[in-house]
């Protein structure tokens, strides 16, 4: 701040003092207010907070030391510098002064070109402190900018070794299966077999795309190409991928979504990963033997809104309750991938779409906890919702909801 833009406020009971210092500090640019008490200069700064406040001493009713104070234990206030300027001349007035928060001292009677230098040094001071203030926020931006910028890359990392693992695991295993077989001279290789291996093999490098444009265009988003999908195809083809990962685990999958059922509009690749990995992690986190099922319906995701409140949407499976508040129905394709294993709890269900968040149940796997979190990043920027309904001992049922094609 420059002389003309700063502001001091003069307290002193004298009113010949108060005009002294008036003239002179307005003669120099200063924008000067005057208090003749404690507690009108209390107010003042309360109303508009000065750059700098010149404080006498002995004043009736509330003295310099006292609207010092209460200046110094309120956060708004306690950064302006108090400069005492008083006829008390001890050095324990001076040490009294000091102690309660003032930064300078000046004896009574003062000359005015001290009074100007100790005033120009303490805004001096001011600017220097304000200055590195800001030098220091924008320090910590930029901090919390690359380190959310290394957590994206760590998230991008861990997610394509994720998502390329489980596809990678069940080529490997449908090879080595035929390659066993043709050692045996059980089998000759098939083209409808070729013909899986290189539609898993495309799917991989779809998905390593779809990885590298999140990494290059916002690594906290999901990039969507949506287009009329059907479920029941894109699940079926899901099964005949992973029949050979079920029969390792002695699993089964029944796919319930009717040829019938609406079109969504969704990114084939991105939405298959939420199907993998809800079905992987079904079969981390069960023994063998389990049974998944998929399935889909239609529901009205209604959408309400409270004052004060961004717009939230509520679920109802099955549910035609007219009893809520509404602003609008949308209709949605409410997605269901279900087991019959050991379930959850509650506190279990807390938290599972968090980074990093790993079921205590899980069995042979050294994974990140990223899966479920992956699923939840895709199904938000399809514009639906996704979850878990907790069953203890009576397996776990995750759910998702996608916008119908138009």
């Amino acid at each position: 701040m420059t002389n003309n833009q700063a502001n001091i406020l003069v307290v002193d009971d004298t009113p010949d003092n108060l005009r002294l210092l008036s003239a002179m500090l307005t003669e120099q640019g200063y924008k000067v207010r005057k208090a003749l008490n404690g507690q009108t200069a209390l107010n003042t700064v309360q109303k508009l907070p000065p750059d700098l406040i010149l404080l006498d001493i002995n004043m009736p009713g509330m003295n310099g030391y006292q609207v010092c104070s209460s200046l110094k234990t309120d956060q708004c206030t306690q950064e302006i510098p108090v400069i005492f300027i008083s006829a008390l001349d001890d050095v324990l007035d001076k040490i009294k002064a000091f102690n309660v928060g003032g930064v300078d001292y000046i004896t009574k009677p003062f000359q005015s070109e001290e009074v100007l230098a100790r005033i120009e040094n303490q805004l001096t001071i001011c600017r220097q402190k304000k200055q590195l203030t800001e030098q220091n926020e924008r320090l910590q931006q930029e901090i919390r900018e690359r380190e959310k910028a290394e957590e994206a890359l760590r998230v991008y990392l861990h997610a394509v070794s994720h998502d390329l693992r489980n596809p990678v695991i069940a080529m490997s295993m449908v090879l080595k299966n035929l390659l066993k077989k043709e050692e045996q001279g059980k089998i000759s290789i098939a083209a409808s077999i070729l013909k899986r291996i290189d539609s898993s093999c495309d799917r991989q490098l779809n998905l390593i795309d779809s990885l590298v444009e999140t990494q290059q265009l916002d690594v906290w988003g999901v990039p969507l190409q949506c287009q009329p999908l059907e479920l029941h195809s894109l699940t079926q083809q899901l099964a005949q991928e992973w029949e050979p990962m079920l029969l390792k685990n002695q699993g089964t999958l029944e796919n319930r979504i009717s040829p019938d059922s609406s079109k969504v509009s969704a990114d084939a690749n991105q939405l298959w990963r939420v199907f993998e990995n809800l079905i992987a992690n079904a079969l981390k986190h069960n023994p063998p033997g389990v049974k998944l099922t998929l399935n889909a319906e239609m529901i009205e995701v209604e959408k309400q809104e409270r004052q004060g409140e961004n717009c939230r949407s509520k679920i109802h499976l099955g549910s035609s309750d007219d009893s809520l508040n509404l602003k609008s129905k949308v209709k949605m394709v409410c997605c269901t991938v279900a087991d019959n294993g050991v379930g959850m709890n509650a506190e279990q269900s807390e938290g599972l779409f968090e980074l990093y968040r790993r079921g205590n149940s899980a069995r042979r796997t050294t994974g990140l906890g990223l899966g479920l979190y992956l699923c939840r990043q895709i199904i938000t920027a399809h514009g639906g919702e996704i979850g878990a309904i907790a069953n203890p001992d009576a397996g776990a049922k995750f759910w998702f909801t996608l916008p119908i094609a138009q």
